[in-house]
């Protein structure tokens, strides 16, 4: 008897200590709403049978100014608008394995103003992470998953290097 309230007690207090662990592990409400997270959509990319044919049919029939990487769309930010920012617009060939470990044919680029904290956030809340935070002149790149098995690309731009970029590569632009 004393050997079963025993194991009853230990299973109790091994429970309720789980419980506030995960709960300290969890943002609270204040963190998680004053935490910026999706600031807009930085990019479209899909999987089409040929990349160069579809690029010159949205040239041709929808004006799309493109290059080699597709199209960026670029506009003003709300919060100055001396600031431009960037929408990428990119066709890839269908056997592209940039989508892994996604099987959908489309993957969503969405800007985001702190990734580093985003990242930790994330992790926090159980989201898969398939990487590590990718740094470039750009920009820094994270990928997740959705509950659907989407694949994301979390991206905190660096607009003035891609600006530059962009200019460099004499990029497709389309405003």
């Amino acid at each position: 008897m004393k050997k079963n309230l025993l194991v009853c007690l230990l299973l109790f207090c091994s429970f309720g200590l789980g419980m506030a662990v995960t709960k300290m592990m969890q943002p609270s409400s204040s963190e998680t709403a004053t935490l910026k997270r999706v600031t807009g959509i930085g990019g479209i990319f899909f999987k089409c049978k040929d990349p160069l044919k579809l690029k010159e049919w949205y040239k041709a029939h929808l004006g799309l100014n493109t290059d080699q990487y597709g199209t960026n769309f670029e506009w003003r930010q709300a919060g100055d608008s001396t600031k431009k920012g960037f929408t990428q617009w990119s066709a890839f060939k269908e056997t592209t394995k940039y989508f892994l470990p996604s099987t959908r044919e489309f993957m969503i680029n969405y800007r985001v103003a702190d990734i580093s904290s985003l990242y930790t956030a994330l992790k926090n809340e159980g989201v898969t992470i398939c990487d590590s935070i990718d740094s470039y002149e750009y920009g820094k790149f994270l990928h997740i998953m959705d509950n659907e098995g989407n694949k994301i690309e979390l991206w905190e731009p660096n607009d003035e290097e891609y600006d530059k970029m962009g200019v460099k590569i004499n990029g497709g632009r389309t405003k």
